[in-house]
């Protein structure tokens, strides 16, 4: 083959020679493994250029397989390389980003540490941190803040470098930092008379002690504070011992407002403390003061008076100092009103006197020791009618009684002169003396002479006719009462306030048989009661008796109790004090109506024990029939669902009459066994929730039956978001079905009955109305009674139990039913029930929808 030469080696053996690449004759097979140019190879010499292609047919052809293996090797290096140096390139960019960012960062953090460390030692403080309730403490600052020489580590000793006072305050503190995150900060003084600031608080989780030295200007105010408030202290020892000065004091701003005052300033205004005082402008002294007082102050000199003032609600004089000060001023008032009272105590309780006398009935007249008249009041001038000029020119007691004759005011007298000494003799006496005067005008008056320590007389004249006229009229009265008395039937004594008969009548004798001789004597209670016990012996109502009439006068109340005789009558007896401090005794035979209310009694008992004898048999009655009839629907349903055989239209029918009939029956039986355990007490509910719409549906398909035969419209009328209450679900579908059962009874065809619920507060009403026939007034009043039926012209048929076991479920809920109800308007039901749970609205079903009306077919 060309391209291959034969030659034989040292043994003789021909071998194959090595095929050599033969010189590549074209620059353009030299650029597939270069990469140069074919032009560029031609320009340097090193080939020739070929025009001819068998030149290159001729390499094609020697081209072997080794030399493709070695070609694609090197192509897949070629590759290789090229894509590591992009990944390479790639890398080193992204890392480029990456070192710029995390010097950009290293730069901030630095910038952030440098200020930290500028910050922080800016002045001298330590920064105790912990991370979490029990995390270690971490420590930074300068820890010779608390002491030279000190480790980091001693702050937490407080007691080693604080007073114990301060140290004591800074570990609850900080526990409580610690426990629950309070922050606090408080000054403390160390052991070495310094100030350190200590503050708490929590930082992203971490809990932070600062402690921080106040030393210089800081502690100069903490110490001015201290010296501050040691001169608070002596002010307010002061102020509480100008508090207990009984004068008020007070001080004033330089505008004359109210600065400060003592407690006994602040009684006298009546303030409740300073605040107060303040704000309601309240002052001691008048407006007319004040402005005195100001004006002198403003002139530099104490202002000094006496003056009238309001002090705690009374009027008051006092002796006011009030003197200029550099801030304003600062008064002091004395009370001098016991000192004013005794000069005018005297005048006042002689004007008292005479304001007095004046209103008084009894006319008074005073003569002094030469028996001229110095005082006389209103009552005295009306009673003689003497004119006001001759009461002025005092005139002497003989002169009055001379005018007195004169006027035909004085008793007649025969020998009038005589008769007037007699009467002055008074002004040497020197006891009271008491006479009668009867004037010609019919009056009667009392005459008082009552001598005068000093000298002189007091004259009291009392007219007490009218007083003479009403013992007249007493008497007169008191004889009519008597005869009045007599006349009643009942028994009547009256015992006075020693438990003595004062009073009585002929009845009180007659009915207790009383010998004439003790009621004449005013015998005492006990005496009475020993005599009245022949007749009725009881204990009891005797010792209620004696304690109303004899018992102490503010224990004595009304009495009411029931005496039976020997003779078998009854005696009602009723005790009432009198305001006299006596009692009235009454005593009224009531035998007949006595033995009325034994008859009505025992016929009661009788009635109650048949009507328990009725429930007791209807109760015993439904247990018994309860039984057998369930065997009916049981047998009737076999019947009716093919299980015995097939049955005929008829005999389906029949078997559908006697099911429904047969659960009419059963829900009568349930409903006097319901009546029957309400009546026992053993019915008890079962609360739950209760969605009120499917409750009414419920009920409403128990009637649909008998909705269709009647060719009656049914109405529920209910809100979308009626929701839920808490009940017992089972007998609220048992009292709508009862009252729509007795609306479609009591409702023509084609009328409408109408069933609504609403919540109203916090109670839940439904109301059943119909448009029947109506109930009349007289069947109204009884229609909530058992087995009080009434069929009002209607084919409906009853026990009458379902609207008496509808109100008594109601009220077992704890609420309540009326019906209202007229001949001709319909019925409408409404029961009330309580909601004291606030339910949720329901699903978003229609709330207010008129079924389809379902007529017979």
């Amino acid at each position: 083959m060309a391209g291959h030469s034969k030659h034989r080696d040292e043994g003789g053996s021909a071998t194959r020679a090595p095929t050599r690449l033969p010189r590549l004759r074209t620059p353009l097979t030299l650029s597939l493994f270069t990469g140069a140019s074919a032009p560029a190879l031609a320009a340097e010499g090193e080939f020739p250029l070929l025009d001819s292609a068998s030149d290159l047919l001729d390499f094609l052809t020697s081209f072997d397989l080794h030399n493709a293996v070695y070609f694609g090797l090197f192509m897949g290096l070629v590759a290789f390389s090229t894509t590591t140096s992009l990944l390479l390139m790639g890398e080193r960019r992204r890392a480029s980003r990456v070192e710029r960012t995390l010097r950009n960062e290293l730069a901030t953090l630095r910038g952030s540490d440098d200020l930290a460390t500028l910050l922080m030692g800016s002045e001298r403080q330590l920064l105790v941190s912990w991370h979490g309730r029990d995390g270690e403490a971490r420590f930074q600052g300068d820890p010779t803040i608390l002491g030279e020489g000190a480790a980091a580590k001693r702050a937490l000793a407080f007691g080693t470098w604080l007073q114990p006072g301060d140290a004591a305050a800074v570990e609850a503190a900080l526990e409580n930092l610690k426990q629950r995150g309070e922050a606090f900060r408080l000054v403390g003084q160390t052991l070495f008379n310094s100030f350190i600031d200590v503050e708490g608080r929590t930082i992203g989780g971490r809990a932070i002690l600062r402690l921080r030295d106040v030393t210089g200007d800081r502690a100069e105010l903490l110490k001015m504070r201290t010296d501050l408030a040691t001169a608070r202290s002596d002010l307010r020892a002061m102020t509480m011992l100008l508090d207990d000065v009984a004068y008020p004091l007070w001080i004033r701003a330089t505008d004359d407002t109210l600065l400060w005052a003592n407690q006994a300033y602040l009684r006298s205004v009546e303030a409740k403390d300073l605040d107060d005082a303040i704000n309601r402008s309240l002052e001691l002294l008048g407006q007319p003061t004040r402005e005195e007082s100001r004006r002198q102050r403003k002139d530099g000199t104490t202002y000094s008076a006496r003056v009238t003032a309001v002090v705690a609600g009374q009027r008051a004089v006092l002796d006011v100092i009030e003197r200029p000060t550099s801030g304003g001023s600062a008064g002091i008032a004395v009370d001098v009103s016991e000192l004013e009272a005794v000069r005018t105590d005297l005048q006042r309780q002689m004007d008292a006197h005479v304001r007095t006398l004046d209103q008084l009935p009894t006319a008074v007249a005073i003569f002094d020791a030469g028996q001229k008249l110095i005082f006389s009041n209103a009552a005295y001038q009306r009673l003689w009618g003497l004119d006001g000029a001759f009461i002025a020119s005092r005139p002497t007691d003989s002169e009055v009684l001379d005018r007195l004759r004169a006027a035909r005011k004085l008793p007649e007298q025969a020998d009038f002169r005589a008769w007037k000494a007699d009467f002055l003799t008074g002004y040497r006496s020197v006891e009271q003396q008491e006479t009668w005067w009867h004037l010609p005008d019919r009056r009667t008056l009392r005459v008082v002479i009552n001598p005068n320590p000093q000298g002189g007389v007091t004259y009291l004249f009392d007219d007490v006719s009218e007083r003479f006229e009403l013992a007249s009229q007493v008497n007169s009265l008191t004889q009519v009462q008597g005869e009045t008395l007599d006349t009643l039937k009942e028994g009547v004594a009256v015992f006075g306030s020693d438990g003595r008969l004062k009073l009585h009548n002929r009845a009180f004798v007659e009915m207790w048989n009383l010998p004439p001789d003790i009621p004449a004597g005013h015998p005492h209670i006990d005496i009475i009661i020993k005599s009245c016990r022949l007749l009725a012996p009881q204990e009891e109502p005797w010792v209620d008796i004696r304690g109303a009439v004899a018992g102490l006068a503010d224990m004595r109340m009304g009495l009411s109790c029931r005496i039976e005789r020997r003779d078998g009558s009854a005696l009602d007896c009723t005790a009432q004090p009198l305001p006299d401090g006596a009692t009235l005794l009454s005593f009224t035979d009531v035998t007949a109506s006595v033995n009325v209310e034994r008859a009505l009694t025992e016929r009661n008992d009788a009635l109650e024990r048949a009507s328990r004898l009725r429930d007791e048999f209807v109760h015993h009655v439904s247990y018994e029939l309860r039984s057998p009839l369930t065997n009916i629907i049981g047998f009737a349903h076999l019947l009716d669902d093919g299980t015995a055989g097939e049955l005929n239209p008829r005999q389906k029918e029949y078997t559908d009459h006697i099911e429904r009939s047969s659960k009419a029956l059963l829900a009568m039986l349930n409903d006097i066994l319901d009546l029957a355990s309400i009546d026992t007490g053993s019915l008890e509910l079962t609360p739950e929730i209760v969605d009120i719409r499917s409750t009414i549906d419920a009920a409403m398909r128990g009637l649909e039956d008998r909705l269709a035969e009647s060719a009656l419209h049914l109405h529920i009328d209910t809100p979308d978001d009626i929701g839920t209450f808490v009940a017992d679900g089972k007998r609220v579908r048992q009292i709508l079905f009862n009252l729509l059962s007795n609306a479609v009874g009591f409702s023509m065809p084609g009328q409408t009955i109408r069933v609504s619920a609403r919540k109203r507060g916090g109670e839940v009403i439904f109301e059943v109305r119909d448009q029947g026939r109506g109930i009349p007034p007289e069947v109204k009043a009884r229609i909530f009674e058992r087995f009080e039926s009434h069929t009002l012209g209607t084919r409906h048929r009853g026990v009458g139990l379902g609207l008496s076991i509808v109100r008594s479920f109601v009220e077992l809920h704890g609420g309540r039913i009326e019906l209202a109800s007229a001949p001709g308007q319909g019925t409408i039901v409404t029961c009330t029930f309580p909601n004291e749970r606030q339910e949720s609205p329901s699903d978003g079903r229609t709330g207010q929808s008129a079924l389809t009306p379902i007529a017979a077919e």
